[in-house]
Formats: structure tokens, C-alpha cells, sequence
């Protein structure tokens, strides 16, 4: 009877994170459809909500903070802490990627302020540098390690870098927000304030290092055994995860804009975020050059400085300022532009690799 009515197999998880990775787009350009077609599930789910057991005690959980900390528990799970050992004997591109990424948003982003006081807005753009500010603020997103691979830089200056920066994100983010809050106006000012407060007592070390140290821990702790088991099932749930979490942040935004469409704010929100993030890895790839860093790590370098955590960036703005949704469209444009500006590095850093550029292997 079986040969005659065979059953379709039901793919494993591994065989759908594998079509997830090799579809990525795809699979982002489709919970972004969702999310301008059907936002009202997303903006129910945006919201934290109370849990009561039978009387005894009551747990407020909220889904996007609970879905950014499965994500970099899955990040800091993968890490391959062997390689990390090579960043100590040649450790420039890791201190020149972390420098970069901390000190390339002072940089770049008065300058964008100050050509949006230009603009007739009436807080002089304040929205707009505002989202720039809690992108550029965030840690080197976890993905430039998948780029990296993709692109076969240099994986453990790529992963030293998303740790590295993770691990001081209780102090570099309110200092960044903190630095560059003065270039606000309006309430904007006092509310990034705030958010400075909120992000250095609490975010960055419960949401972000957290969960990253917890990864971090089972990979040192687990037998090898009960690691790969974990590591089969949590990470095809964090990319899952990572794809929901998409969904809800996008919904906050995008379902409301089709239904009142503001073209002018689509296209600053589209202007905006293009500049800082072409600037952004710009002055990457120059410092790299003049740091004279071979492909890999000039590659790796690069991603460091125009890559940040946008899932952050978003879920930080779900909860601070959960009242200017506006502000996540040139959030979730910095996000598709990141992207496809990591694509063109590592695509422009293969050749170099095939041609045997010195320090590279053949």
C-alpha cells in the first residue's frame, strides 16, 4: 500500500534551515509582504503581555525582546572559540574593526544631521538621525559572519569582531546615543536621553550580552555530544526566530504607511539610511586600504563598520519609544541596505583570494 500511496517525507529541520539560508532574500522579502499585507498579527505580538499562573505569580513577556535574545544565544552557541585564538597573534584587524565601528558613527553621522537641518521638517529631521543613531549605536550584527563565510574572508576576525563589540555594548551604546544626542531637536532630544539611560542600566546587557554569554557558556560547558544536539535545534529556531522577529518589526511600520502612505517620508527614510550606510562602509573599506589589510581581513573589517545589529536597534525602539513607529523605516531600509552592501564586499574580496594576494590561502 505504501509503494501505491507514498507520503510525501516532511523535510527536517536541518533540511529547512539549510533552504532558509540558501533563500534568505526571499524568505526577508516575503516577511516584509506579510507585514505590509497583514500587520495586525504582528502588531498584537508587538506588545508584551502578561502571564498568570494560576494566581501565584504573573510574568510580562514580550516577543520581540524574548526572539532578539534567541537569536544571539543561537550567535554566541555557533562561535568557534578555537579560531578566536588566532586573533591573538595578529590582532589589528579586530582592533581596527572595533575602533572603526565605534568611532565611524561620530563621524559620519552630524554630517547627515546637519544636511537634514535643511530640510522643511519642522524638527529638522530629528526622526530621521534618531533611527540613525540607535542603528549605528548597536553591535556588529551577527551577520557579517555569515557574509564572511559566504564570501571566504576572515571568519575569526568576522566573529572576534560581532563578540567583541557585543561584549562592550553596555558601554559603547549609551555613549554613542549619549555623544550624539545634542544633534536633536525637540522631544526627540529628551527621549533618546532616556533611552541612553535605559539602554546602558538594562538593554545592552540583558538583551544583547546576556544571551550572547549564555551561547557562549553552553558551547564551553556541553559534552560535544549534547552541544550539536542543541545546536541542531536551536539554530534553524533562531533563523525562524530571526524571520518573526522581521515580521513584527516591520508590521509596526509598513502596514500603517500603505494604509496612509507618506511618500515624502519614504523616500527620506530611503535617502537617509542609503548615506549612512554607504558611508558607513566606506570609510571601512578605506581604512582597511590604508591599513593595508589583505582581502579577508580588509573585508572582514569593512563589514564591521557598516554592519550593525538593525533587530536591535528595532526591538530597542518597540520599547523605548513605542509611540514614533515612523522611526523604523529608515531602521528596516538600513537593514535591506546593509545586505546588499555586504554582498558587493565580499563578491569584490573572492577575486583578490583567487589571485593570491599575499596573506591570503591559495
Amino acid at each position: 500500500m505504501r509503494a501505491l500511496f507514498p507520503h510525501p517525507s516532511v523535510p527536517s529541520a536541518h533540511q529547512v534551515h539549510g533552504l532558509l539560508r540558501h533563500r534568505l532574500g526571499r524568505a526577508v522579502a516575503v516577511t516584509y509582504a506579510a507585514a505590509a499585507l497583514l500587520p495586525g498579527p504582528g502588531l498584537w505580538l508587538r506588545h508584551p503581555h502578561t502571564a498568570d499562573f494560576a494566581g501565584l505569580a504573573e510574568l510580562r513577556l514580550a516577543l520581540p525582546q524574548l526572539l532578539l535574545a534567541l537569536v544571539l544565544f543561537s550567535a554566541g552557541l555557533q562561535v568557534p572559540l578555537r579560531e578566536l585564538g588566532l586573533l591573538v597573534r595578529r590582532p589589528a584587524a579586530l582592533l581596527a574593526g572595533l575602533a572603526l565601528h565605534v568611532l565611524a558613527p561620530l563621524l559620519i553621522v552630524p554630517g547627515v544631521a546637519l544636511a537634514l537641518r535643511q530640510s522643511p521638517d519642522q524638527d529638522g529631521g530629528s526622526g530621521m538621525v534618531t533611527a540613525m543613531i540607535l542603528v549605528v549605536a548597536m553591535p556588529v550584527a551577527a551577520g557579517a559572519t555569515v557574509w564572511t563565510a559566504r564570501g571566504e574572508g576572515d571568519q575569526p576576525t568576522a566573529v572576534g569582531m560581532v563578540l567583541a563589540s557585543t561584549l562592550v555594548s553596555p558601554l559603547t551604546v549609551p555613549l554613542t546615543l549619549a555623544t550624539l544626542g545634542p544633534l536633536l531637536h525637540g522631544s526627540y532630544a529628551g527621549r533618546l536621553a532616556a533611552t541612553a539611560s535605559a539602554a546602558g542600566n538594562s538593554f545592552a546587557l540583558t538583551s544583547v550580552v546576556l544571551p550572547c554569554g549564555l551561547g557562549l557558556l553552553g558551547r564551553l560547558a556541553l559534552p560535544a555530544g549534547a552541544r550539536d544536539r542543541l545546536l541542531g535545534a536551536v539554530v534553524p529556531t533562531a533563523l525562524l526566530g530571526s524571520l518573526l522577529l522581521t515580521y513584527l518589526n516591520a508590521s509596526g511600520v509598513l502596514g500603517p504607511f500603505l494604509r496612509h502612505p507618506r511618500p515624502v517620508l519614504l523616500v527620506a527614510a530611503l535617502a537617509v539610511a542609503a548615506t549612512v550606510c554607504g558611508l558607513s562602509f566606506t570609510v571601512g573599506g578605506l581604512t582597511a586600504r590604508l591599513l593595508r589589510l589583505d582581502a579577508r581581513a580588509g573585508a572582514s573589517v569593512t563589514l564591521a563598520c557598516g554592519m550593525n545589529n538593525s533587530s536591535a536597534s528595532a526591538v530597542l525602539i518597540t520599547t523605548a519609544l513605542p509611540d514614533r513607529p515612523q522611526i523604523l523605516l529608515p531602521v528596516l531600509a538600513y537593514g535591506l541596505f546593509q545586505k546588499v552592501a555586504a554582498d558587493r564586499v565580499v563578491r569584490s574580496a573572492a577575486p583578490s583570494r583567487r589571485r593570491g594576494v599575499p596573506g591570503l590561502r591559495t
